[in-house]
């Protein structure tokens, strides 16, 4: 479905995909099956949208960003991918970000460019994101920070000791910033 209002120009978009009110798609832009895109979105050219991706309202997508399958971008999420912007002047190559399946952002975040968001990674409501986030991490703050890690389903898992337990059982350590299992 897309709305008589939406102004779509790439023919490159999945089926079942949903695109509301006032959403401008520009034409180079992909866009995965399944998708939500709710309305007052703006998706730029040089991007790459997965499946099953959900986009709340007043969300720009500029060029360089991808977003993988199943992803979650919650309302007025600000992204940006250029280093020092300045009127009518542009870089050689804008700055990428990718956002890995299963992540979600919170309301409100801003997403700073040259960044990598992990799978099943969390980043909470007015978080300022300056770096990469690792898989699995929830962080929030300005700059946002990891407060916690994450079970598959966005629930935190359970500190035991000097490890973290999901909720099969699987016990997890941090090493390097990352989680890994043990």
């Amino acid at each position: 479905m897309i709305h008589k209002s939406a102004d779509i120009k790439t023919e490159k978009i999945g089926s079942g995909t949903d695109i509301w009110q006032f959403v401008v798609i520009l034409s180079g832009a992909i866009i995965g099956k399944n998708c939500n895109i709710n309305c007052h979105v703006f998706i730029e050219n040089d991007v790459k949208i997965g499946n099953s991706v959900t986009i709340k309202s007043g969300v720009q997508i500029w060029d360089g960003i991808q977003i993988e399958d199943e992803v979650f971008i919650g309302p007025n999420v600000t992204f940006t991918n250029d280093k020092f912007p300045r009127s009518k002047e542009y870089p050689d190559e804008f700055q990428k970000i990718l956002i890995r399946k299963r992540a979600s952002i919170g309301a409100g975040a801003i997403i700073l460019g040259g960044v990598e968001i992990g799978e099943f990674a969390l980043v909470g409501a007015g978080s300022l994101v300056t770096k990469n986030v690792p898989e699995r991490a929830l962080v929030v703050g300005n700059p946002a920070k990891i407060i916690g890690w994450l079970n598959d389903d966005g629930t935190r898992m359970k500190k035991e000791k000097d490890y973290f337990v999901d909720k099969s059982g699987t016990k997890w350590i941090i090493r390097n910033n990352s989680l890994t299992k043990l």
